[in-house]
């Protein structure tokens, strides 16, 4: 196989040139000078390439997603059948977007590796837009993470399960909970903490805004990390989102309030996304079987 292959999907998979050569142990110059050939050869560029990393072009993007796949398939050809336990042995790269989102993994990852102790995991935990990049450039080979937000992209194909309720909660003492009764206008009245500025949780949150007249980017702080979202709750009047689960604990209800009465999340389906274009390998197939098994 042309090593130039194994470079370009190594700077796609890393970000930078730099730890693409630490990946494949080259030098930087032999990364460079691989790519600018291979970029001659076929015509365009495959990366974008910035101060911050090399980023990929739209003619890379597909250009990366076969290369993966090759990269994959070669290296998967080569190994000894002793070390495959048969298919279900490897790492298995899974990305979660949003990253919040990753204690999801506990019940099925568990699972999993009960079943087949042959698989590593690798799990990255992103936003939703960066965990859609790296699926589709063969970075990970499935992501979690909320259906709507990848329906726009024909290139993947979701396999659904269960859908989380999420719900809308305050500090304790909160102006809020001194109404009788709680609209969407009051909700409007101050700052929102949301998971992200897409689907599902953004365009409700915008809504909420637009719908009184309020530009919503001057209100809302866009915060995956949940420790975070508890301590600007906590400290401020702004009205954060949890999942239904959490609200129920002990932990949660000694500082916060769900407001239940006033809830304009709708359940957000959950979904497994993969390439359509290339088949699903067994240990990701086995990965979304342990998934729908322990969630529904």
């Amino acid at each position: 196989m042309d090593l130039r292959l194994n470079y370009v999907v190594a700077v796609a998979r890393t970000g930078s040139i730099t730890a693409a050569a630490e990946a494949v142990g080259v030098t930087q110059s032999a990364i460079t000078k691989s790519v600018a050939s291979l970029e001659k050869q076929i015509g365009y560029s495959i990366f974008h390439r910035t101060p911050r990393g090399s980023f990929l072009t739209a003619e890379g993007r597909d250009f990366i997603d076969r290369a993966a796949r090759l990269v994959d398939d070669t290296r998967e050809l080569l190994r000894r059948p002793a070390e495959q336990d048969r298919d279900y042995a490897g790492t298995l790269r899974i990305g979660v977007g949003p990253a919040s989102l990753e204690w999801r993994l506990l019940a099925p990852l568990a699972l999993l590796l009960k079943r087949h102790p042959g698989i590593k995991v690798d799990v990255s935990g992103s936003t939703f837009e960066r965990t859609v990049q790296l699926l589709r450039a063969g970075t990970v080979d499935v992501a979690l993470g909320f259906d709507a937000a990848y329906a726009d992209w024909p290139d993947i194909h979701r396999e659904t399960i269960r859908a989380v309720r999420s719900i809308n909660f305050v500090r304790k003492g909160h102006p809020l909970l001194e109404r009788p009764s709680i609209t969407a206008t009051d909700l409007a009245e101050f700052d929102f903490v949301s998971p992200s500025d897409g689907r599902p949780y953004g365009v409700a949150v915008r809504k909420i805004y637009e719908d009184a007249n309020i530009e919503w980017h001057k209100r809302v702080h866009v915060v995956d990390y949940f420790p975070l979202v508890r301590q600007i709750v906590a400290q401020t009047n702004a009205i954060g989102v949890t999942t239904e689960f959490f609200a129920g604990t002990p932990a949660f209800r000694a500082d916060f309030v769900a407001l239940e009465d006033m809830n304009l999340l709708p359940p957000s389906t959950m979904c497994c996304a993969v390439r359509k274009r290339w088949d699903p390998k067994p240990i990701v197939r086995a990965f979304i079987r342990a998934v729908k098994e322990t969630q529904g």
